[in-house]
């Protein structure tokens, strides 16, 4: 396994999208609630969430089960669904922006720059292939570092141990996904649609949270399209 990387932190206002070829008026933006009332203070439209949150035996515990169960039951995941493996520690959050923007190019008109070039370059890969080219991607590791280091917090040295973790929920052909790059595969969470997706993600993280009611660190964020 690659070497770990800088974690990043949870605030929308890294630079790390922008310098990979994000357009301005795309962003990440806080998700203060996930009440209706909250959710329809959100630019329109919204993209995906990005949940953040902490990694526990108790949740390792319940993965554990919910892969047994999938793979006992079945679930149906459209085969346009991009979806990598997280295989160097600390990636998660660039793993989950990924995830995000891949899922979502014809409606985010991706610049020229290394994640439009990594996205294309990968999407007839597995999500194997996708983790490993991932970790030999000079432009996309070195603005994760960048990113990482020039966040509002000091941030922690790559061999720190860092129990918070990232995942993405996005909408893909009727249905709602959570993209975990530790995961077997991803998780289909039921029926959405683009008009429903907020309403949709907002369950998904409500889920996590209700699973362990007594935990505080839970922060979510959202790509949505923002006036500059």
């Amino acid at each position: 396994m690659a070497p770990p990387w800088l974690p990043l932190e949870s605030n929308p206002d890294v630079s790390f999208v922008k310098n990979l070829g994000l357009k301005p008026k795309f962003k990440f933006v806080d998700v203060f609630g996930l009440d209706d009332e909250l959710l329809c203070m959100l630019p329109q439209p919204v993209f995906a969430f990005l949940l953040l949150f902490p990694v526990d035996e108790k949740y390792e515990a319940f993965t554990k089960s919910q892969s047994e169960q999938i793979k006992k039951s079945g679930q149906e995941v459209s085969p346009d669904l991009y979806y990598m493996k997280q295989t160097v520690s600390n990636a998660c959050g660039t793993v989950a922006i990924v995830h995000s923007i891949a899922n979502n190019t014809s409606q985010l008109d991706l610049e020229d720059g290394e994640l439009k070039k990594f996205i294309d370059a990968t999407r007839s890969l597995s999500p194997q292939e996708r983790g490993e080219k991932l970790e030999t991607d000079e432009g996309i590791t070195e603005a994760h570092e960048a990113s990482a280091q020039e966040g509002q917090t000091e941030a922690p040295s790559a061999d720190e141990p860092v129990n918070l973790h990232f995942v993405s929920i996005v909408h893909k052909d009727g249905a709602v996904y959570e993209l975990d790059g530790r995961k077997e595969f991803p998780i289909n969470h039921g029926k959405s649609t683009p008009e429903t997706f907020m309403k949709d993600a907002a369950r998904v993280c409500r889920e996590f949270m209700t699973r362990d009611p007594t935990e505080l660190h839970f922060t979510v964020v959202a790509l949505a399209e923002s006036p500059e």
